[in-house]
């Protein structure tokens, strides 16, 4: 039996062909891998299919907007240099630069955006201030900007160039509350047709959580018990609540909207930073159901997923996954846990 707080319990071979570049296209043909926890039945499905298969619930959704994050620029010396907001702090923003960088150095963009670099963090992030024409930027006139310069910042993993395509493959069609930098990723499965199928027979709430950079860090230590989580700002709006305090059965579109859920379970605060870390240590408390894509090997997602069904089972339902040639990752498909 494997040890459920050893790192190396959650890692798993995938072929690298397996990792998806694009969505399929129409939204409702990527594959669903269906698991019913009590008869331990596992379906190949659709996502045509889900309105059909799913039992009495809620649905909540993540309404957050992917920026384009993503900006290229040059230091003062003249070198290239890449920087990937994360986060809006007070009156500074988290960002991961590529290009060596000191306090004090300032970082030029196109548009007169400039940056001085604040603060070098020691989980390899870096405090920055944006400024033009001399002036203190904002975080809404910030992203205001770099929807004209920046690019969509598709995972690691997707090996390249992102393209005009990404700018709405990589967004949900509800997305409106700007300030995630990366997706969450089993809303980009919906189009308006599913979402108008499944209104007939479920009711649809949202919450924000702008999802972070922090996304895609692995867990480095060898015991998942002393993993710190990051962070990432949520609000929950009151109708929202009004479900999650009631015994209503629930669906969340997603790991982001799992740990809103229960992060809300905890504490019932409606705004703030979420750290929750979800594993068989800490188990959910008020979600039924989760939609979600495949997660990385060793990441905090997969073991989110083992929270629901425990480690045995996710790491059977992934080995299943790849033998049917299901494909990974922020662009794939998808599993339902009911």
């Amino acid at each position: 039996m494997s040890d459920i707080n050893s790192l190396s319990s959650y890692d798993y071979e995938l072929p690298a062909r397996l990792i998806a570049n694009k969505p399929v296209l129409p939204k409702e043909s990527a594959k669903l891998l269906v698991y019913e926890r009590k008869s331990g039945e596992i379906s190949h499905l659709t996502f045509g299919d889900l309105s059909k298969i799913l039992p009495p619930c809620d649905v909540i959704f993540n309404d957050t907007k992917v920026i384009k994050a993503r900006i290229y620029g040059k230091k003062e010396s003249g070198g290239k240099i890449e920087l990937l907001l994360n986060s809006p702090l007070q009156d500074a923003f988290s960002a991961f630069i590529k290009g060596r960088v000191k306090v004090g150095s300032v970082l030029e963009f196109d548009e007169g955006l400039k940056a001085i670099v604040k603060e070098l963090l020691d989980d390899g992030s870096r405090v920055v201030q944006f400024f033009a024409n001399s002036k203190a930027l904002d975080t809404s006139e910030i992203y205001q900007i770099c929807e004209k310069i920046g690019h969509v910042p598709l995972p690691p993993y997707i090996k390249r160039q992102d393209s005009k395509e990404d700018e709405s493959w990589y967004q949900s069609i509800f997305a409106k509350n700007n300030g995630a930098v990366a997706a969450p990723t089993a809303s980009l499965h919906f189009s308006d047709e599913m979402i108008l199928e499944l209104k007939k027979t479920h009711d649809i709430h949202y919450l924000t959580l702008h999802v972070g950079a922090g996304t895609f860090k692995g867990v480095e230590n060898d015991d998942i018990t002393k993993h710190t989580m990051h962070s990432e700002f949520y609000h929950i709006p009151q109708d929202t609540a009004h479900v999650l305090d009631s015994d209503t059965p629930i669906l969340g579109i997603g790991t982001t909207v799992t740990r809103c859920v229960e992060n809300y379970a905890r504490d019932g605060r409606l705004d703030g930073a979420c750290k929750l870390f979800l594993n068989l240590n800490n188990k959910p408390i008020r979600q039924n159901y989760l939609l979600t894509n495949f997660h990385l090997p060793k990441s905090t997602l997969i073991m989110l997923v083992s929270a629901f069904i425990g480690l045995e089972k996710t790491m059977e339902i992934y080995k299943i996954a790849i033998e049917n040639n299901y494909r990974f990752y922020s662009y794939g498909d998808g599993m339902l846990i009911i």
